[in-house]
């Protein structure tokens, strides 16, 4: 095992659109015959756009779910897979790689409601022995924020090349959090904010040892079971996505600069457990998201948490398990994930006037500028004032989703 580089990787997608300059509307290309109107919700137009076209050379397939009191629109485009070219499956299951840390952050704020965990109590209380005495009290609040100081953990390597070739073997979390002590904190809790994967994987340890349930019947239990999320699992050490799924691709450079897309569908993701091994469904995460901000899952005062960013850190956009952005006077909570082949994205506003699940299948999913199909659906959501046909039977663009 090499040291894993930390990587506090944000969607670009999310970034670019949320800090640009406000978008002009596209001309409304209605279907012939149909009644339009003005609405304020999701421009249709535009979102069937920006998935249009695939496959291309940055994605295979894409499935969108646009959502709120503000309107709402699904959309599918791509291929199942490369070899039969048939239609993407808008109901497919997918890694929703980091976007599992919102779930472990729910658990935990449960945790706390039931007065199961002190969010203020340091996490060597709950898992004594865990952290050397080269560590100050590590305070659970910390590691749900990434102010831990806690280093990262031990991995098969930075490199596709590297991660490929052990696809299949099995790294376990306590080989990580081990590997990750041993190297001593990075600084003092509470200094800084550094997004990293070692922080959920200790709490997934923690919500093991309150509840002496596996992490995976914890969440079952308190997060996906009350969100409704049916089709949502935690796949262990099985390198398989079970049920139906569209195929994850990853382009790879070759010698004479060609390139060739690699089918990376079967993979062990052990290693990221709490932290982001989760896989789910677009319809599954926007359920989750609409619990969760509604307080079915997590009650208040625990959920502020996940609206609050720590003080004294003037960079910090993480809370506990989402991050913050502002796009006018809107502002978004968000949470991408990232796995080889598959790329997503949860966001919405507070008040669930918008909401936005997406799932790319990325040819380059790990890449640190972003994928521009994804891109241009996170555009497409902040488009206001369009028109929508009033039309009866299916979309001739959009494929539905259930």
């Amino acid at each position: 095992m090499r040291p894993r580089t930390p990587r506090t990787v944000l969607t670009a997608a999310i970034m670019l659109a949320l800090t640009a300059g406000p978008l002009a509307a596209p001309a409304s290309a209605a279907t012939p015959g149909a009644v339009t109107r003005a609405v304020s919700g999701p421009d249709a137009d535009a979102l069937r756009a920006a998935i249009s076209g695939l496959p291309d050379a940055d994605a295979t397939a894409a499935l969108v779910r646009v959502g709120g009191t503000d309107g709402s629109w699904r959309g599918s485009a791509g291929v199942h897979d490369l070899v039969s070219g048939r239609a993407a499956d808008p109901r497919a299951l997918f890694r929703a790689g980091s976007t599992t840390k919102v779930v472990t952050a729910a658990v935990v704020l449960r945790l706390a409601a039931q007065g199961r965990v002190d969010l203020d109590a340091p996490v060597q209380r709950y898992l004594p022995g865990l952290l050397t005495p080269a560590f100050e009290p590590v305070p659970v609040r910390r590691l749900l924020n990434h102010t831990s100081g806690i280093k990262p953990g031990e991995g098969w390597g930075d490199d596709f090349e590297d991660q490929y070739a052990h696809r299949f073997d099995i790294l376990t979390p306590e080989q990580v959090v081990a590997s990750a002590v041993a190297q001593g904190p990075a600084f003092d809790p509470g200094e800084r904010q550094e997004y990293l994967n070692i922080n959920y994987t200790i709490l997934g340890m923690l919500i093991e040892k309150v509840t002496g349930q596996s992490y995976a019947a914890a969440a079952e239990r308190l997060v996906l079971r009350p969100a409704g999320m049916r089709d949502t699992y935690f796949p262990g050490t099985d390198p398989r996505i079970r049920g139906p799924h569209n195929r994850g691709y990853e382009s790879v450079p070759g010698p004479d600069g060609t390139s060739r897309l690699v089918d990376v569908t079967e993979w062990n993701q052990a290693d990221r457990w709490a932290a982001g091994d989760m896989i789910s469904t677009t319809a599954d995460l926007e359920r989750l998201v609409t619990a969760l901000f509604r307080g079915r899952i997590v009650p208040q005062p625990q959920l502020r948490e996940m609206f609050t960013l720590p003080p004294g850190i003037g960079d910090a956009t993480y809370s506990a398990g989402l991050q913050r952005f502002e796009y006018g006077n809107t502002v978004y909570w968000l949470k991408s994930g990232a796995r080889y082949g598959y790329s997503t994205q949860i966001a919405a506003t507070a008040d669930l006037s918008r909401t936005l699940v997406y799932s790319v299948n990325s040819t380059n999913a790990k890449g640190s500028s972003g994928n521009p199909v994804a891109q241009r659906i996170v555009e497409a959501l902040l488009r206001q004032g369009g028109t929508e046909a009033l039309v009866s039977g299916p979309r001739a663009s959009a494929r539905p989703a259930a």
